[in-house]
């Protein structure tokens, strides 16, 4: 019987590696990896649907699920996770000591959509007295002008939004103080030691155990989705697909642990290993839904506070039924 074909655009992750080397084959299926950029993946597939299988922001699948018909379906894996209190960049000269000094500044940020944006948002907001619409924020390419939303984003008029000016970039900006702060999943490339950029909290990492030990989340960046077309035609690939992501994260974090010789070029690998474990516990990146509802439900409320979903929806309603459950011998 002949395998279904399908092309999988996703990250170069030590946890979906198996996949792309074939070590890990998914039931019935051949694997086309195609190992791409974030931002190439999700552009591609928002704007023209061009795999049948792909990673992508878990804001921007949760936003299309507004559409009529729904373009994805999402299965319980997260390729990306991420603490993001280190993703808040300020002006040295803007004022900005403490969250608090954001409320009445101009910050960047590359897309409103962008889910670590979200994430940013939400927990300035929960945790630090920094409402949403305390803020001006700009939007437009971090390091090349002419960045757009992957998709329309109406807010009704509920915050100060608006493009930066055409043939200027965030880092830039930011550099020279003709925006206060940045919001980004990635390091601006004006911040450098000396520089006039610095981070808003000057031990992120601390921040960051902070902030896990009092909410008990590690934020969800991305999730893997499958185009509907392909899910309502052949249903049974959301489980091969699920099988074969979990296997091939079990393998990596296996591996990780492997003291014989270090994976990863990190002189202290295992000891922060084992301090995630301490922390966090043995299954320190879970996927699934059970255990990361409470995640994934405080990550929709942020998105539809945000004007970025029409409604809140639950955690549940996020995946494909058959990637939820599995038989028990």
């Amino acid at each position: 019987m002949a395998r279904l074909r399908l092309a999988f655009a996703c990250g170069d992750y030590d946890r979906t590696r198996a996949l792309y080397e074939g070590r890990i084959q998914p039931d019935g299926i051949e694997l086309v990896y195609l190992r791409l950029p974030v931002e190439e993946t999700f552009f591609r597939m928002m704007r023209h649907r061009e795999f049948e299988v792909a990673e992508l922001s878990l804001s921007s699948y949760v936003k299309s699920l507004d559409l009529d018909p729904r373009p994805f379906v999402a299965l319980p894996v997260y390729p990306s996770r991420m603490f993001r209190h280190g993703g808040i960049f300020v002006n040295d000269s803007s004022g900005i000591e403490k969250p608090q000094d954001l409320r009445g500044k101009v910050v960047g940020t590359p897309e409103w959509q962008l889910t670590a944006g979200v994430w940013i948002r939400g927990i300035l907001a929960d945790r630090h007295d920094v409402p949403i619409d305390s803020v001006t924020y700009r939007t437009g390419g971090q390091e090349s002008p002419g960045r757009i939303e992957k998709s329309p984003v109406d807010l009704g008029g509920r915050v100060r939004i608006e493009p930066i000016p055409p043939g200027t970039t965030l880092s830039q900006l930011l550099s020279e103080g003709g925006i206060d702060a940045l919001y980004s999943p990635r390091v601006p490339s004006t911040f450098r030691p000396g520089g006039p950029v610095r981070r808003l909290f000057a031990d992120p990492v601390a921040a960051e155990k902070e902030y896990y030990a009092a909410t008990g989340i590690f934020p969800i960046m991305h999730v893997v989705v499958v185009r509907r077309d392909l899910y309502e035609a052949h249903p049974w690939v959301a489980q091969s697909l699920t099988k074969a992501l979990h296997r091939a994260k079990a393998e990596a974090m296996a591996d990780l642990y492997d003291t014989s010789a270090l994976r990863v070029t990190s002189p202290w690998l295992v000891q922060g290993l084992e301090e995630a474990r301490a922390l966090l516990g043995d299954d320190y990146w879970p996927y699934g839904l059970a255990g990361n509802e409470h995640t994934l439900d405080t990550f929709l409320r942020y998105h539809h506070e945000q004007g970025l979903s029409q409604r809140r929806y639950r955690p549940v309603e996020l995946f494909a039924p058959e990637s939820l459950e599995s038989f028990v011998i």
